[in-house]
């Protein structure tokens, strides 16, 4: 039976400030390794922190959950070229070298191209947002950046070699809205649209960035999940539109969660200015009344109380539970 090694920590500081536009579900790929011989690039992209499994090898050698190439013994250094899940603005990386402490690179940078309807080619320009970084074993590195321009792919540099665990690229998204109309009915709500969840009141077993992640749920994780509450109260959740927009439904899905979904919810929305951050003077309008909700379930509601417009909309689950998917579709303002 083999033995499983967990981190014992994680700072996550950065994932309630930005979206982690390098995860594996948003679409994020490698689209050209130099050498990944020992373990495959594309487990920079998973979202949990890499793992050890001391018994564990491969054909290739010891496995390990991330990302190494062979120790190099010609010149040069090894790299990889990223395709963003979505693009936009980048806040911050988390280079994370948990379990590699032997055969970490000594440092790393990273490029940036915005080239988002084709590859990146031979005569790409990049441009270096993160400068050569020391690595330390087994240690998440958190590095901020100053930069305000949108990036669609990005070169990540390892120096000369090694293992790399995840890679976490922070930001904001953007999306281009000239292709939408004031016609089109979109989910406002959807990260890939610039929603993005804000605050909670709790988010214990599940992030609240998976509210409106794309797709339904894989399983029970993948969702927004509080824990049992034991005192009187309800839990909630406050999400930005990526647009002011008019709403045309609402969808509540609790796909996964059968034994730990809330009983009811409601929906209240409300129009705010840019930045606003006053959450307990909101005069919230009510979309939706108190609603039973049913296990397993996407649940579609066309008749809403008010349409808006609204820039904010805020979910109550009462009294506390798991839900996996918010659709808000409606049209611009």
């Amino acid at each position: 039976m083999e033995t499983v090694v967990r981190p014992e920590t994680h700072d996550k500081s950065f994932e309630n400030r930005w979206i982690n536009l390098a995860e594996e579900r948003l679409g994020t790929k490698a689209l050209y390794v130099t050498d990944d011989f020992f373990a495959p690039i594309e487990n920079l992209f998973k979202p949990e922190r890499g793992i050890f499994i001391p018994e564990r090898y491969t054909e290739f050698g010891k496995w390990m959950d991330g990302w190494e190439s062979r120790r190099k013994r010609t010149e040069g250094h090894d790299y990889a070229i990223i395709k963003l899940g979505l693009p936009g603005v980048i806040k911050a990386f988390d280079v994370d070298t948990n379990f590699f402490t032997g055969n970490h690179p000594n440092s790393v940078s990273i490029e940036a191209c915005w080239s988002p309807d084709k590859d990146p080619t031979d005569s790409t320009d990049w441009t270096e947002i993160l400068g050569d970084t020391k690595m330390n074993p087994g240690s998440q590195h958190l590095v901020e950046i100053n930069n305000d321009k949108q990036w669609s792919h990005l070169r990540f540099n390892i120096y000369p070699d090694g293992g790399v665990a995840r890679l976490r690229v922070f930001g904001e998204v953007k999306r281009d809205w000239s292709t939408v109309t004031k016609e089109d009915v979109i989910d406002l709500a959807y990260v890939g649209n610039e929603g993005k969840a804000l605050l909670c009141s709790d988010m214990y077993f599940s992030h609240q960035d998976n509210i409106n992640a794309p797709g339904r749920g894989v399983n029970m994780g993948d969702g927004w999940e509080t824990k049992r509450k034991r005192e009187p109260g309800y839990d909630w959740l406050i999400l930005q539109l990526g647009k002011r927009g008019l709403l045309d439904n609402v969808l509540i899905d609790t796909c996964h969660f059968k034994g730990n979904f809330p009983d009811t919810f409601s929906l209240l929305a409300a129009d705010l200015s840019e930045g606003y951050d006053d959450w307990d003077s909101v005069d919230w309008i009510t979309v939706l009344d108190q609603t039973k909700l049913e296990a397993d379930k996407e649940h579609t509601f066309e008749e809403l109380k008010a349409k808006g417009p609204f820039t904010h909309v805020k979910l109550n689950i009462y009294p506390d539970g798991g839900v996996s998917r918010m659709r808000v579709n409606g049209r611009l303002a």
